[in-house]
């Protein structure tokens, strides 16, 4: 069986600045992209540093909402210009932005705000968030960590869907324990028999997808930050975040 990956990465991918400045005009169409894009993929961080401020779960699914709607009005964008960077860096401060301004309002008003609600699912947040640590993880940190795992989560489904396209899900859901950081047990002759294949098909297999891999990590982390020489910086910065 021979397997190869698609190795082209189209440039230094539109970041999340680019979309999230479009937002800034609500009647424009890339307004709700901008705002889907960090709503879909980097919810449960924001929810969990939420949550670690005292608030009990239906007041951190109310405010996590509310924040994400309010990413849409035009005064509260106007930060954006003073913060680029990293976006995980302007999220955390805008929320924390959002959270004072929040502990002197009331909290009458219906989910959102009396805002368009945004679609989250947090049906399962509160289950995720009883594994969380109970301690020696600040907010921040916990958010950090939180988010680092949000990317990687991101950029696995985007190679699985790539692998599934090509007709190699199979594949890759015999390979996939190859991507973790840690050593697996899981012996190359073992998958190789499985697949069907020589044990040196699948050691280049294992290194192609390696390889996908890392080329999709750049660059979805290179829609999260304002110039391309600041994606090794931030791989560092998640790496680190994931660590003990």
């Amino acid at each position: 069986m021979d397997i190869s990956f698609s190795s082209a990465v189209k440039g230094f991918a539109t970041t999340r600045w680019t979309l999230v400045v479009a937002a800034k005009d609500r009647t424009a169409p890339e307004a709700q992209v901008a705002l889907a894009a960090p709503c879909s993929a980097y919810w449960y961080p924001l929810y969990v540093f939420i949550r670690r401020q005292d608030h009990t779960a239906d007041e951190a699914q109310d405010l996590t909402q509310a924040f994400f709607a309010r990413l849409l009005e035009k005064d509260f964008l106007k930060m954006v210009e003073r913060t680029k960077g990293r976006f995980r860096s302007f999220l955390l401060a805008a929320c924390k932005h959002f959270l004072a301004n929040e502990r002197d309002r009331a909290r009458a008003q219906k989910r959102g705000g009396g805002r368009q609600p945004i679609s989250i699912d947090f049906q399962s947040a509160e289950v995720r968030y009883a594994c969380e640590p109970s301690h020696s993880l600040t907010a921040e940190r916990l958010f950090e960590r939180r988010w680092a795992i949000a990317l990687l989560n991101l950029v696995l489904g985007r190679l699985q869907e790539e692998m599934e396209q090509d007709r190699k899900g199979n594949v890759y859901e015999c390979l996939k324990v190859y991507l973790t950081a840690g050593k697996t047990n899981v012996p190359y002759a073992q998958v190789a028999a499985n697949l069907q294949m020589s044990e040196a098909a699948v050691k280049v297999a294992v290194h192609r997808l390696r390889r996908r891999y890392r080329e999709l990590l750049r660059e979805e982390i290179g829609r999260t930050v304002h110039q391309p020489a600041e994606i090794e910086a931030e791989i560092r910065d998640l790496f680190t975040a994931l660590g003990p």
